[in-house]
């Protein structure tokens, strides 16, 4: 694929970023916004959460042998970035200022990815098609922070109580997999208990995170969630380890609801994030 041909949609809060055509937008609103402000936004957006240092920036949009006074045409494009973004550089919620160094994004974002931009590709509408499976941050509800703050606290101790509960639990676990003829109980009993220690400091400190309100809580989520999907997903047979109490209809109804946790506390990280 040419790089004529291909374009990135950025998606952050309400806000959209077409690379290619130069334009962002604010709830399909087009907000005006000049050459030089929109390089520094798409240096920020191909790396969020990380550091752009100021000598990138530079390189990037003055180039090496360019002479001119930096600093002042920076602090321009980046003052003009945050009124078009509605940003404030003392309680910012897009883009935070390293002092001395550079400049970080704070906000989740989704990379809708790299597709041809060919008249077929694109939607009834003449939109970009939304390749993403996963939810985006626009298509979220609004929500009261608080309410997001505890539902990601009572999400963590959930797991915890699993994690603990079967450890505390063991002998009766094993038995449940030889009654039920299981292969190599032993090695069940051995993976749990592998994946439950290894998990509960993971919980504890989004735990953490969440209480505290961490601010780069959603960067080190988005690190975490290909790892927690898959434990998540393997955890979500637990309530089968409640046979001996439970009927085998309501742990398999409990088991799919857990299935969906994973993808629920992703989104509600990015609930969280949006309304920092």
């Amino acid at each position: 694929m040419s790089a004529e041909t291909a374009c990135r949609i950025f998606r952050f809060g309400v806000f959209e970023v077409n690379e290619t055509a130069g334009e962002l937008r604010k709830a399909g609103v087009r907000i005006r916004l000049h050459s030089q402000p929109f390089q520094v936004l798409i240096m920020l957006l191909e790396r969020p959460a990380q550091l752009v240092t100021r000598e990138e920036i530079r390189k990037r949009l003055w180039g090496e042998g360019t002479f001119v006074d930096f600093d002042h045409g920076l602090n321009t494009a980046v003052n003009k970035l945050r009124q078009a973004l509605g940003d404030s550089a003392a309680e910012p919620r897009f883009i935070e200022t390293v002092s001395g160094r550079g400049y970080r994004f704070l906000a989740p974002v989704m990379l809708e990815g790299v597709f041809p931009t060919t008249p077929e590709k694109a939607s009834p509408a003449g939109g970009p098609i939304d390749t993403s499976v996963l939810t985006a941050p626009e298509e979220l509800p609004a929500a009261p922070r608080l309410l997001v703050r505890s539902l990601l606290i009572l999400a963590q101790a959930m797991y915890l109580a699993f994690y603990l509960g079967a450890l505390a639990n063991l002998q009766e676990i094993h038995q449940i997999c030889e009654d039920a003829s299981l292969p190599s109980p032993g090695a069940i009993v051995a993976l749990l208990i592998i994946t439950a220690a290894a998990m509960i400091p993971v919980r504890l400190f989004l735990f953490a995170a969440v209480a505290f309100d961490f601010q780069q809580l959603s960067a080190k989520f988005r690190t975490l969630f290909p790892v927690l999907l898959v434990m998540d997903l393997l955890w979500a047979l637990s309530p089968f380890l409640l046979i001996h109490h439970v009927s085998t209809g309501l742990a398999l109804g409990m088991s799919a609801a857990l299935v969906y946790m994973p993808f629920a506390q992703r989104s509600l990280i990015l609930m969280y994030a949006r309304g920092r």
